[in-house]
């Protein structure tokens, strides 16, 4: 049986929700993303060549974002999963890099 569109982001943000619970309270509630992610992500966002260190700054954010980079060949949910995590950390880079985006 095949899922409808959006359950899959639905699953996938209660099972964040309750390990945060499991995990002895509520799921962390502040700041995902560090200064000097903020940062290189404003800069990726730009038309400058992109740098080995702002290629690892996106990675770190997807994997707080849940992406996992490693099973690429044996993945059944690929590119949905990098999709999911790349719309995660888009949403963190708006709510939290103002600083940023204005300077």
């Amino acid at each position: 049986m095949k899922t409808p569109p959006g359950t899959r982001s639905i699953l996938s943000a209660l099972v964040i929700l309750l390990a945060g619970c499991a995990a002895g309270g509520a799921p962390y509630a502040g700041p995902h993303l560090t200064p000097t992610e903020c940062r290189d992500l404003a800069a990726l966002r730009t038309n400058a060549p992109p740098t080995m260190a702002q290629h690892q700054s996106e990675l770190a954010a997807l994997r707080k974002a849940g992406y996992d980079p490693s099973p690429w060949y044996d993945d059944p949910y690929y590119p949905d999963d990098l999709h999911e995590a790349q719309r995660l950390v888009d949403y963190w880079f708006q709510t939290e890099c103002q600083h940023v985006q204005s300077g």
